[in-house]
């Protein structure tokens, strides 16, 4: 395996197509995600002056139901590592059962540099150059790495305004308050644990 991430998770999809006996055209779909975004986001900042931040989206494929996937700040974050992550939602959903396709977004950031301010302005600007592709029945975006309850809820506010109404499902890991979902802090630790457990055994 090399060090791009998309390869690599391309490398799984063969392998897996394989094993599985995936059909040659089912197999050619999911080499290709459906769309990708990168959107530049100016944010003000303290200081007085403009910084402009890369954001991404990768809606991979909505063949089992609306985009699904989380939204890393990171600065690492690059578009190979979510258009992986977008493929990698995808067969999760689907392997899960679950009837929702697969979906990933990031922003190339540091966000423990940032003020509260700052951080607030870069999470609605995301949500100011993606709504328009955005929702409940369309993508719904979710926590990931260094994305918090207190971010998806100004994203949820943001898109809820841009779209005139309030729209508690267009994004989950929101705080408990305004629509979250109980445990959804530690399921993914949860999860985790779960399958430690059963390598145990």
């Amino acid at each position: 395996m090399g060090t791009n991430p998309f390869h690599n998770a391309l490398a799984q999809l063969d392998r897996a197509a394989e094993l599985g006996r995936l059909s040659p055209r089912a197999h050619e779909i999911l080499k290709h995600p459906q769309r990708v975004f990168q959107v530049a986001i100016p944010v003000r900042m303290d200081s007085g002056q403009t910084r402009v931040f890369e954001g991404f989206r990768v809606q991979y494929n909505d063949a089992r139901g609306p985009y699904k996937g989380g939204i890393r700040f990171h600065p690492s974050t690059n578009l190979d590592e979510v258009k992986a992550l977008a493929l990698w939602m995808t067969v999760k959903c689907a392997v899960a059962n679950i009837p929702f396709g697969g979906g990933k977004g990031g922003v190339t950031v540091d966000p423990k540099s940032l003020s509260a301010r700052e951080l607030e302005e870069l999470s609605r600007g995301w949500v100011r150059a993606m709504y328009k592709y955005l929702g409940p029945k369309v993508d719904v975006p979710a926590p990931d790495v260094y994305t918090t309850p207190k971010i998806m809820a100004w994203m949820v506010d943001e898109y809820s305004r841009l779209v005139g109404q309030w729209t508690p499902g267009a994004f989950t890991g929101k705080p408990l308050g305004i629509g979250g979902s109980a445990g959804r802090e530690y399921s993914t630790g949860q999860g985790g644990l779960y399958v430690l457990n059963a390598v145990m055994k």
